[in-house]
Formats: C-alpha cells, structure tokens, sequence
C-alpha cells in the first residue's frame, strides 16, 4: 500500500520536520503512525516530500526525517470537469469521485435547470463542502496535485471558457449526439479538455446554443443516461484513459 498523505503549506526541505495541527492529530490519534513508517508531505500543488516517522509527541505532534522532495509537473492535457450542480449531497459525491480519477479542475456551474441554487451564504458554504471535499479526497487518494475548484460560473462565463480550450465538450444524453461517441473524439496531444456536464433535466436548448457557439461539441458516453453526479467521473476516465495518464 503506498504511504498516507498529508498537506503542508510548505513542503519542507528537510532533514527534520514536525507535523502538527490538525493534519498532526490526524497523523498521531487517527492513522497511529508510529517510528519507522512512511509517509508524504504535499503542498496539494504538485511538490512533496517523502518522510519516514521518527517520533511520535503527544496527540498531535509527529516528528519525520525527509528523505527526498520532489516535483509532480502538470500534465500535458489538462482536464476541467463543468459540473451542474446536483441535488443535496450529490454535488460532493461528484467532486470526491471526480478527485479520486484525477480531474485537473471542477468548475460549478449555475444552469437553468438546476433545481438547487448557490446564493449568497448558502453558496459560499457548498463551495467551501466542495474544496474541503476535494482536499481530502485528494489525500485519500494519494494525490499531490489537487483539483482547483473554482467559484460558481453563470452559463455566459461557461462559454468563455470553453472557447479557450483546445476541446471543448458538451456531454449529450442523446445516443445520436451530433458528435458521436465522446471514447472516439479526437483528443489534443497537449492543452486544455473542457467538459461540460449538465444538470438532471439536461442542458437547455438555449445553453446548448451558447456553448456550441463557443466552439464546443456534443458527445454521448454510450446507451445508458448516467446522473450528474456520476457522468463527469466516467467521462474523465474515457479521457485520461485516452490521453496516456491511465497508461
């Protein structure tokens, strides 16, 4: 099994360092990591260290020796996931499942056939259930590089950012989506994939108009209709599969 993660501000250089906090008690109380074992330091920015426990203070100090700090660089095709937002808990079952396959970047999204809506406190709080969600699922995971997850776009903005993408793809419920089949899409060998993933009751005409007009493309994933919540992680693993990052 590969060693537990932990998040740093700063991934230290070594020789010793002492994590504490919470991610300490988490290390300490939780995990019960004891002297000999190994475990990773990351920033969640693509640096991180590896480390092997040497001391154990407390409920909330462990001391480790660094033993090496790397770099994981960006990947050459970089995927952004626009994710309608679901009903209730659905929204971070999507960007938990969505973490652990490896999107690059989340971006909710507003569309008019959402039933639930981010105004105000209420949507600073889901989009604060979001990042926390995608932090921790990114240490589950073993990740060093975690997703962004960005404010909440309105359907306008969306379209902005999909005509700077290499490619850009509207997910269809449709089996004959005018695009075929998103497992046959020619893919960029480097760049941005921006994927739009509607809501429950589908992209509008309107929207679909908006985006096309962006430059995107609709694409179906195959002869079922997936949920919102779990249409972004398939659509990720068909293209990280694709592009080599699976390989």
């Amino acid at each position: 099994m590969t060693a537990p993660v932990f998040v740093v501000e700063k991934v230290p250089a070594g020789p010793e360092f002492v994590l504490d906090g919470p991610e300490g008690r988490h290390a300490v109380s939780v995990k019960r990591l004891a002297p000999g074992e190994a475990l990773v330091l990351t920033d969640g920015r693509g640096d991180w260290a590896e480390a092997v426990v040497t001391a154990a203070e407390g409920k909330d100090r462990l001391v480790v020796s660094v033993s090496g700090v790397f770099e994981e660089p960006e990947p050459a095709v970089r995927i952004t996931v626009v994710q309608a937002l679901p009903k209730g808990d659905r929204g971070e079952v999507a960007v938990e499942t969505m973490t652990e396959t490896g999107v690059d970047a989340i971006v909710p999204w507003q569309a008019s056939r959402c039933i639930t809506q981010w105004r105000g406190e209420r949507g600073a709080k889901s989009l604060a259930k979001w990042r926390a969600t995608a932090r921790e699922s990114g240490k589950q995971s073993r990740r060093v590089r975690f997703p962004d997850v960005e404010e909440a776009l309105s359907t306008k903005q969306v379209a902005t950012l999909l005509a700077g993408a290499d490619l850009a793809v509207v997910l269809h419920e449709d089996r004959d989506a005018p695009s075929g089949a998103l497992a046959t899409a020619e893919l960029p060998a480097a760049g941005s994939i921006v994927l739009v993933v509607g809501p429950e009751g589908g992209v509008s005409p309107d929207e679909l108009a908006a985006f096309a007009a962006a430059g995107a493309h609709p694409y179906r994933l195959g002869p079922s209709v997936l949920r919102t919540s779990t249409a972004g992680t398939a659509a990720a693993a068909v293209l990280l599969a694709r592009t080599g990052r699976w390989s």
